[in-house]
C-alpha cells in the first residue's frame, strides 16, 4: 500500500478528516503487518512446508501419508495447537469429514507418540474472539484487508443470488476461523491454497487466494516453491493448474 498516494489523494481534505482517514489506512496497515509472514526469507521453512503437505493430504483424505506427515510436521517444530488448527481450518475449504479424519488421525499419532515417550509442545491457545461486536462486520472488515479492497454494503453475484453463504463466509469464515490467532493470516493462506489445489476444479478460488497470499506476505519465489512442495502430494494435473494460475497471478502483480 502506496502511503504517500494515499496522502496526496486526501490532501484537499479538511485537517479533521485527513487525520481520521489516515488514521484507517494505518491501522489496516498494520494490521495485515502484524499477521503478514516474514516476505524477505529465500525459502519456505520446514514448518512451512509440512502445513502445505499436511493441508494437502487432509484434504484428499490420505490418512496413512497424513499419519507420517503429522509426525513429521510435529518434529518439525509444529505445536500440537498449530496442527490442530490446520485441521480444523482445511474444513472450510474440503468439508467437515476429511478435517474430522485428519483431527482423528492426529489423535492417534498424539498417542502413539506418548506411548514411545515424546512429549509435543502443545503451543498457545487461541485468544478469546469480540463477543459483543457484530461478528457480520468484524468478518467483512478481516476480508477487507486481506483483499485490499473495501467490501461492498451489499453482496453482489453469489452472495446476492444466495444470500446465506454470504452471512455464513463472513461470519464463520473470517470472524470465527480468521480471527483465531493460532496460525497467522499468512499460514492460513497457505492451508487454504493447499486445499484448494488438491481438490482441483477450483481456479477462480485459487486466484483470489493466490493473491492474498501475496498480500499476506508470501513473496514469489515462495509461491513458486510452493507448488514444488504440492505437487508429489496432488500429481501432474493439479500440479499444472495450480502453477498454470500462479503464473497467471504473478503476471498481473508486476
Amino acid at each position: 500500500m502506496d502511503l504517500s498516494k494515499i496522502k496526496l489523494r486526501t490532501s484537499r481534505l479538511k485537517p479533521a478528516a485527513f487525520i481520521e482517514v489516515l488514521a484507517v489506512v494505518l491501522m489496516t496497515v498494520n494490521t495485515i503487518k502484524a499477521q503478514n509472514v516474514a516476505s524477505s526469507k529465500e525459502g519456505l521453512a520446514p514448518k512451512e512446508k509440512s502445513i502445505i503437505i499436511i493441508s494437502s493430504l487432509t484434504a484428499q483424505g490420505e490418512i496413512p501419508e497424513l499419519k507420517k506427515e503429522l509426525g513429521g510436521g510435529l518434529d518439525a517444530g509444529l505445536s500440537v495447537n498449530e496442527i490442530k488448527e490446520v485441521l480444523v481450518h482445511t474444513y472450510a475449504y474440503c468439508g467437515f469429514p476429511r478435517s474430522i479424519r485428519g483431527l482423528q488421525t492426529f489423535m492417534q499419532v498424539i498417542e502413539e507418540r506418548k506411548a514411545r515417550g515424546i512429549n509435543d509442545n502443545m503451543g498457545k491457545e487461541a485468544s478469546p474472539a469480540a463477543a459483543n461486536s457484530n461478528k457480520y462486520e468484524r468478518g467483512k472488515k478481516i476480508l477487507g484487508e486481506l483483499t485490499g479492497m473495501p467490501q461492498p454494503e451489499q453482496p453482489s453475484g453469489y452472495g446476492a443470488f444466495a444470500p446465506a453463504i454470504d452471512t455464513f463466509l463472513k461470519e464463520h469464515l473470517f470472524a470465527d476461523i480468521f480471527e483465531r490467532d493460532v496460525l497467522s493470516y499468512g499460514q492460513r493462506e497457505l492451508v487454504t491454497i493447499s486445499v484448494i489445489s488438491a481438490i482441483g476444479q477450483a481456479e477462480p478460488m485459487l486466484k483470489s487466494h493466490l493473491n492474498i497470499s501475496l498480500r499476506t506476505g508470501w513473496s514469489p519465489a515462495q509461491l513458486k516453491e510452493f507448488v514444488t512442495v504440492i505437487a508429489p502430494t496432488i500429481g501432474k494435473q493439479k500440479t499444472t493448474a495450480a502453477n498454470t494460475v500462479l503464473n497467471e497471478v504473478l503476471s498481473s502483480n508486476k
